[in-house]
């Protein structure tokens, strides 16, 4: 499979560049940086691919592309796709609701699958906690997240959706509207991810902890899902990793 990387200059593009190469089932299709980027021009490790801005042919010889950019930069690119089916998998996460629409509007031509969370194991974990929020509709949760120093001090995508899973899975069960999860933020050194999720029993508490040692981890994620978003078959809409 051939994989073009958007953003590849980027905490998890640099390390999608590295497994890529490494593995003898995949091909490295294009390493897309910024227009102003200083590693334009590079060589990308051992192969002949060098680093470069996006262009309008960018899906030519690419299988999928997978975008871990930002907001803006994932817009341009949906820009410069075009009306191309080429599959894309983006992480990157902050959209504001007018990006998402625009998203949506760039699905109607090709399958876009988005997720907050591409970690290994992410989605298994998600899914114990919507499961543990339906059979204890009445537990107060708190969700803690931990990582790098870097990161914005706003809820990050992954809190957001767990928020929105534990609120979604109570309110079902209980046939009542849900107490809004709480949200706490810390950043801590050079911490990769840590999330928390609480649930109290008031008597008792149960706590479920996903934990993201490296980079690397969202990387073959990422790979994982652009896997199966081209074995899947689907032809065009937005699709969400954690329900994919």
């Amino acid at each position: 499979m051939r994989i073009a990387v958007y953003g590849a200059a980027g905490r998890v593009g640099t390390r999608l560049i590295d497994a890529i190469i490494t593995d003898p089932g995949l091909e490295l299709a294009a390493a897309h940086v910024s227009p102003g980027s200083a590693w334009i021009g590079r060589q990308v490790g051992n192969t002949i691919i060098e680093y470069r801005p996006a262009e309008p042919s960018i899906n030519a010889h690419c299988d999928a592309i997978i975008d871990f950019s930002s907001p803006a930069a994932s817009i341009a690119l949906q820009r410069i796709i075009g009306v191309r089916r080429v599959p894309t998998i983006i992480g990157t996460t902050g959209f504001s609701a007018a990006e998402l629409v625009e998203i949506d509007r760039a699905a109607r031509h090709r399958p876009i699958l988005t997720g907050a969370n591409f970690a290994l194991g992410f989605t298994a974990f998600g899914q114990a906690v919507s499961q543990f929020a339906r059979a204890h509709p009445g537990a107060r949760v708190v969700i803690e997240e931990v990582y790098h120093r870097r990161k914005k001090r706003a809820p990050s995508g992954t809190s957001l959706l767990l928020a929105a899973t534990v609120r979604d899975a109570q309110k079902a069960a209980g046939g009542a509207i849900a107490l809004e999860p709480e949200i706490v933020v810390r950043r801590l050194g050079d911490t990769v991810g840590i999330n928390d999720v609480r649930f109290d029993l008031t008597d008792s508490d149960t706590r479920f902890t996903f934990t993201v040692q490296t980079i690397s981890s969202y990387a073959r994620g990422a790979l994982a899902a652009a896997a199966k978003l081209v074995a899947s078959g689907v032809d065009v809409g937005r699709h969400d990793a954690f329900n994919f």
